[in-house]
């Protein structure tokens, strides 16, 4: 039988790393009986007994029902033990806060949102999260948390979790996001930006572990996610994806982030209400005005009204897709994905906004990167950061650093800390 101190310092013997194989076989279903294992890995059936003893000693693994009968005995299934421990995941906005937390198996339990502008800077916006957290998990059973994730709408060192010049976060570059949440949760921090998560929510919900995958989430502000053969790709200092400041020909708008033209200025939801509010003082016919009158427009107020068939905000809805077209095109012929996903608010207004991306996508890309091309709005469920948020948990912890800690039965900081 390995002992405790091989299991923790001998994580590169051929032992343990069949050890790790099995319980991650078991945890994603690939294989979930003994002869099942056998099977999969090549290894002999005294083995697999053993490291599925090991594995359900440590609290990984347990006994399930009884699988099917191949004419003898039925074997017992395995079970991974999500239970076990928790994800908690804090996607924060523009104007709004989302947490909520997941089993192991990326199972959303419970979530909870608020509006909050993120320019308060980070020290409030972070107690406000943790208020949130709490509030959402003091309803629950106490499990531990094996894993935090945090998105924000910015670009974001993955490596040491600092946002990177935020255009619309004040008072958050270079902040340490991560330490807070390590010293409340004593668990591995994650933090990343939002459009990252919602592209690995992409992947989870269509059960791709392999998608070339374009996720274009405009809301207030503008931003993609790529995924290449399903894994994130961040660029070389967390920056990739950014399109919302790619410059527009012949625009001369003031963006946010200080520079001029930018697609974000032109294609974002706060331009769309910025041409909106000086559209109603010139004296345009909308049904907008009368909302303007009473608070302060919003891009789900333009495209809701697009959807109602208003003048106005179909001429609006359809200038942003026109130019969000033009930058995702060039995405299309360098990255060549499969799928492209359109998200965010702007996704409320449907085929107008649609129809106008593929339209200017299939004119200006090449015909092989979009022969197989799929362009698509996304489900517009709120949760959908939270469950991404989960995949990116699940897939730090057992794909990335799971023979760090697992001799510990459970994750912590130290053990788990993105290399820089």
């Amino acid at each position: 039988m390995t002992t405790d101190s091989t299991l923790r310092f001998g994580a590169q013997t051929d032992e343990v790393t069949s050890l790790l194989r099995i319980v991650n076989l078991v945890r994603t279903g690939e294989a979930t009986t003994r002869p099942e294992i056998g099977k999969v890995t090549g290894l002999g059936r005294g083995v697999v007994s053993q490291r599925v003893d090991q594995a359900i000693a440590i609290g990984f693994l347990g006994d399930g029902d009884f699988g099917a009968s191949s004419g003898g005995r039925a074997p017992r299934t395995l079970r991974f033990r999500s239970e076990q421990g928790r994800i908690v995941i804090c996607a924060l906005g523009a104007a709004h806060i989302r947490v909520g937390f997941t089993a192991l198996d990326g199972d959303i339990i419970d979530h909870a949102h608020r509006s909050w502008d993120i320019a308060q800077g980070p020290e409030k916006t972070i107690d406000a999260v943790m208020s949130l957290v709490e509030d959402v998990l003091k309803n629950h059973p106490p499990v531990p948390v094996w894993g935090v994730v945090v998105g924000l709408p910015g670009p974001v060192d993955f490596a040491t979790g600092q946002p990177v010049a935020p255009p619309i976060m004040p008072g958050w570059n270079g902040f340490d996001v991560r330490t807070p949440f390590e010293e409340r949760f004593n668990a591995p921090v994650w933090v990343d930006n939002d459009s990252n998560l919602l592209a690995l929510g992409e992947r989870a919900r269509r059960r791709d572990m392999l998608t070339d995958l374009i996720y274009c989430k405009i809301g207030s502000g503008v931003g993609s996610g790529l995924l290449s053969k399903g894994r994130i790709h961040r660029g070389a200092n967390g920056a990739a994806g950014d399109i919302g400041h790619v410059r527009v020909s012949d625009s001369n708008e003031q963006c946010r982030c200080g520079k001029v033209g930018c697609l974000e200025a032109v294609a974002g939801g706060w331009a769309l209400v910025r041409d909106a509010e000086q559209a109603i003082k010139e004296g345009a016919t909308t049904s907008l005005a009368g909302r303007a009158k009473e608070r302060a427009l919003t891009l789900e107020d333009i495209t809701l009204a697009a959807q109602a068939g208003d003048s106005l905000a179909i001429s609006l809805v359809q200038k942003s897709a026109h130019v969000a077209g033009e930058t995702i095109s060039a995405l299309v012929n360098m990255f060549n994905p499969g799928v492209i996903v359109i998200g965010g608010a702007i996704a409320s207004a449907g085929e107008v906004f649609l129809a106008e991306v593929r339209q200017r996508v299939y004119e200006l890309s090449l015909p092989l990167a979009t022969r197989d091309l799929t362009i698509t709005l996304s489900v517009n469920d709120e949760r959908e950061p939270l469950r991404g948020g989960a995949e990116l948990a699940r897939e730090q912890l057992f794909d990335v650093t799971f023979p760090r800690w697992f001799a510990e039965g459970r994750p912590s900081p130290e053990r788990t800390a993105v290399p820089a």
